[in-house]
């Protein structure tokens, strides 16, 4: 049995993203937790808007799931390029994690000026996560046409 080290990069790829995901969630998570503690403790209501900000890392685990499928379909075809695939699914994997850690530290300062503000600007801390997001996807999409 030949072990086609094309497999590695594509689990590299999908590996990395799912870390960054789990890091970018925890990381907005504790500071969403924190809120809502000073939220209760004052005896008002928590947003459960803020959920919004917590979640918006997790895509970077689907984004790196469809890249891994790519990868390993170039990988079945091309064999003989397994290095090649490895190099490339960890720094694509990579550029995935560190956007889903970015996104994790702007939803911890939007969760925190949301709750600072009495509830303005949502829209506006949602974008900058948007950009965040945007870079995720560009990576994936142009990774996926370099196959």
């Amino acid at each position: 049995m030949d072990l086609n080290l094309g497999f590695i990069g594509s689990g590299l790829a999908f590996a990395l993203s799912v870390m960054g995901s789990g890091i970018g969630i925890g990381i907005v998570g504790m500071a969403t937790v924190g809120v809502w503690k000073k939220t209760f403790i004052a005896n008002k209501p928590a947003s459960m808007l803020l959920l919004a900000f917590v979640g918006n890392p997790l895509t970077q685990t689907f984004y790196g799931y469809i890249l891994m499928g790519q990868m390993m379909t170039a990988a079945t075809e091309n064999p003989s390029k397994g290095l090649f695939y490895i190099i490339f699914g960890f720094v694509a994997g990579l550029a995935i994690m560190i956007t889903a850690i970015v996104q994790g530290k702007v939803g911890a300062a939007s969760v925190d000026a949301y709750t600072e503000t009495g509830g303005k600007g949502f829209a506006q801390y949602y974008i900058v996560m948007g950009i965040a997001e945007t870079v995720a996807l560009f990576t994936m999409v142009l990774s996926m046409i370099s196959l």
